[in-house]
């Protein structure tokens, strides 16, 4: 009855509202989808040049747009395809599908279409940045590896957390605050090989979109950014491969009909070769390293208002030494989808989805295996009510259901005297609901805003530690230093019950003001609220870092940030120019206090201090969009700090409660990339990165004890290492007959760092052992390297 009573008077105010949106006016909906293979487009521009209005297609390449009765023109433009305009009589309601043809490689210049970026400067979506597959195959890379991620860290307010690491960092936030999603699935390490390559197969995946501000309130769990990927659907017109042969790994995909027209399969596999080469040397033919994954997608369209999707990626990373260490972890998602059309103004979209994050770690030498991981149940059902060509609702809701293994430890065979044990596992439940309004007021002014509000709980069955004024880690006055807390006694929860809960609303806001069709300044501010945190006190994610929820002693990260833009395109749309200035500030962040323990820590509240984050800085971005020549330079001023204060007076916090720079402060961050196409044979791409090297802690001074240096450090990430800088470039082949036949290829040869700057990925401190003096060591990774690959499809 209480449903009842909740949706009848939400659903007869959406009824009304759409009344009086609705009169003499009528609606035009379709999908559009590439002409090829039948793959639906996101983000499509469907503009209507007499109103000088319009829309974009959604995730699923459905559009709608109400207009007053008339006759138009509707342009239908995307990049690389070839642009449709076609003349309707708006008397009655219109389903019209589009099918876009892709412009053929050519000399001549790239048409980026109008009204593309002219729609950019009217929304009010701001701090997003979207980049095609197609750019991110002609950047030069690691080994010759396209990759996902490694593309981003080119756009502005984007960094590395260093030299070949995991993950990546936005605006001075951590990597463990970026929500990453593959088809709406929680990945919760993005990487292979310890950070050298990302688990994203370019060929499977169709559109990427980083949001680092102004973010939609149907996202939430983490607090600096979102990067939404979705993976293609595959062809339903015909069956096609495509593929490459690098130096370290190869890929393969094969897409294809089900059903003629209505169903299709996508099924790309990646695989690693370099342990291979191990085997040839004597010394290191018991040892391997390598990684795979593989991507699928079934997708059915039922009828014109129902499709179906299944979705799907598994990937593992191995790796040992000797037969004496063994290392396995990686990621494996499943995403069941039905899209419903419910009329030519709403939109639906129902999930079920399940990830899994899996770290397995066997010591043979003392007869142990180590297991931990993150599972999640996500249920989802969002909305798009296309109300009016001034007005649309997004809404939703969702629920998550969290089971954290922070730890297992089995004997590797029935002889060891390792006995078995269960670290206390943990489960979480996080619903949520939300509703998003995109208005145009004026011809000059757009809003985008919505309220997100959601609630965490952290659940039983487990038995929580208490402690004397609940404080689990203690100052000692005397040593000036923190310590654990002794527990007085413990409490024990049962299976379901609630141990502590949370509920917070996340507003969000962002505003548009078009001066002219070619500028217009933006503002925006949203709050995201983290209830996961993961326990790291390295730089960048390892794949042994564990997933932890908030409960009674860790509180959920709280995070506000506001921003202002200036954005401008001139030389008729050739240029681009973008702006933003931003300020974050987070609640809650999490420290550690000096020689904390993380692994197989049971009372992880003993080792973590409280304390809170800013971020605050500039970033341009001038892009060049058109010609033989393309491409973008970026820059970023910024500065990322953390203060852990003391809890008391008496107590010193950390630094002695002085900000100090967090570990992911980088006050320069330069990235020029660019493009150049020759002739039709030959294109030539080039990237430079530049950025403040990362915040370190150096000792300042030692002293000994029986003959041992024991060091003592300064303030916390008072030092840094050297600037971090490389070049790369690449060149692509593209022979002449691949017009004439079904089979194309392409040879792309690259290098990366040209010049052979040794980056540091860490500087260490020792004692020589010829001299006796104390020396600094500088651990690079990656010198110059050459790479060639071959890439073709069919």
């Amino acid at each position: 009855m209480a449903k009842k009573l909740f949706y009848f008077p939400t659903f007869l105010l959406l009824l009304l509202v759409q009344i009086a949106f609705a009169q003499d006016k009528f609606t035009i909906s379709g999908t559009v989808t590439d002409a090829k293979t039948n793959e639906t487009i996101i983000g499509v521009n469907v503009f209507i040049p007499e109103l000088k209005t319009g829309t974009t297609t959604n995730e699923y390449g459905f559009y709608s747009i109400t207009l007053p009765k008339g006759n138009y023109t509707l342009q239908v433009s995307y990049m690389s395809f070839q642009t449709q305009t076609e003349t309707i009589n708006l008397e009655r309601n219109i389903k019209n599908n589009f099918k876009l043809s892709a412009i053929e490689e050519q000399l001549q210049e790239v048409v980026i279409t109008d009204n593309r970026k002219a729609t950019n400067i009217r929304k009010a979506e701001m701090s997003v940045n979207k980049l095609s597959i197609a750019s991110i195959k002609k950047m030069p890379v690691v080994m010759g590896e396209v990759d996902v991620l490694k593309s981003i860290l080119l756009l502005p307010g984007v960094t590395n957390a260093g030299e070949g690491a995991s993950g990546f960092n936005v605006r001075g936030g951590a990597a463990d605050q970026n929500l990453i999603l593959l088809d709406e699935a929680n990945i919760f390490n993005s990487s292979h090989v310890f950070g050298f390559f990302s688990v994203f197969n370019p060929d499977a995946i169709k559109d990427l979109k980083l949001y680092k501000g102004g973010i939609p309130a149907r996202y939430g769990g983490r607090a600096s950014s979102v990067l939404d990927i979705y993976q293609k659907d595959g062809s339903s017109k015909g069956f096609h491969m495509n593929g490459g042969i690098g130096v370290i790994s190869s890929r393969l995909l094969a897409e294809g009909p089900i059903v003629k027209d209505k169903g299709s399969f996508l099924i790309g596999g990646r695989a690693s070769y370099a342990h291979l080469f191990l085997k040839l040397n004597e010394e290191q033919k018991n040892n391997t390293a390598y990684f795979y994954d593989l991507n699928t997608k079934l997708s059915y369209k039922l009828n014109d208002n129902n499709n179906l999707y299944l979705s799907g990626y598994f990937g593992r990373d191995v790796f040992s030494i000797q037969k004496s260490f063994s290392n396995t972890y990686g990621n494996a998602t499943f995403n069941l989808r039905w899209n419903h059309l419910f009329s030519d103004k709403l939109f639906s979209n129902l999930s079920l989805i399940y990830s899994d994050y899996y770290y397995g770690l066997d010591l043979g030498f003392i007869d142990l295996r180590w297991e931990s991981g993150i599972k999640n149940y996500n249920i989802k059902y969002d909305f798009k009510n296309y109300i009016s060509d001034n007005f649309k609702l997004n809404y939703g809701v969702n629920a998550i259901y969290y089971d954290f293994n922070p730890g297992t430890v089995k004997p590797l065979s029935s002889q060891s005297a390792i006995l078995y044990e269960q670290l206390e596992k943990k489960t979480a439940l996080e619903p949520a609901a939300y509703i998003d309004v995109e208005q145009n007021v004026s011809k000059k002014i757009s809003l985008s805003y919505g309220l997100r509000y959601s609630l965490f709980y952290r659940m039983g069955e487990s038995s929580i530690n208490t402690y004397a004024d609940n404080n689990p880690v203690v100052f000692n006055q005397q040593q000036q230093i923190y310590e654990k807390a002794t527990p007085t006694g413990s409490v024990h929860y049962g299976k379901n019950e609630v141990i502590k809960s949370y509920a917070n609303f996340e507003p969000r806001a962002s505003i548009a003001y078009q001066i002219d069709d070619n500028q217009s300044v933006k503002a925006s501010y949203h709050r995201m609220v983290q209830y996961l945190q993961l326990l790291s006190n390295t730089s960048s994610p390892t794949p042994l870092d564990v997933w932890t929820p908030s409960d009674e002693f860790i509180k959920p990260q709280l995070a506000d940030q506001v921003a202002l833009g200036y954005f401008k395109n001139f030389s008729n749309e050739k240029y681009s120019l973008e702006v933003e200035a931003f300020y974050k500030k987070i609640k809650n962040r999490i420290d550690y206090i000096d020689g904390a323990n993380l692994i197989a820590n049971e009372a992880i509240e003993q080792v973590i201090l409280n304390g809170r984050m800013r971020a605050y800085g500039l970033e341009m971005m001038l892009r060049k969009n058109e010609g033989a020549l393309t491409g973008w330079i970026s820059y970023t001023l910024s500065k990322s700090q953390q203060q852990t204060p003391g809890r008391t007076t008496a107590e010193t916090g950390i630094n002695n409660g002085q900000w100090y720079n967090s570990l992911h402060d980088k006050t320069h961050n330069l990235a020029v990339t660019s493009n150049y196409v020759l002739t039709k044979k030959w294109s030539f791409g080039a990237n430079f990165t530049l950025q403040t090297g990362q915040p370190v802690t150096y000792p300042r001074s030692y002293y000994r004890i029986e003959e041992i240096n024991v060091p003592s450090y300064g303030l916390r990430n008072g030092n840094r290492l050297p600037l971090y800088h490389h070049l790369d470039i690449s060149a692509t082949l593209t022979p002449r007959k691949n017009a004439n036949r079904n089979w194309k290829g392409e040879w792309v040869f690259s290098i990366y760092n040209l010049y052979g700057r040794k980056n540091a990925a860490s500087i260490t401190f020792r004692e020589n052992v010829d001299t006796g003096r104390n020396e600094a060591v500088r651990t690079s990774i990656f010198g110059f390297i050459p790479a060639v690959s071959y890439n073709f499809k069919f």
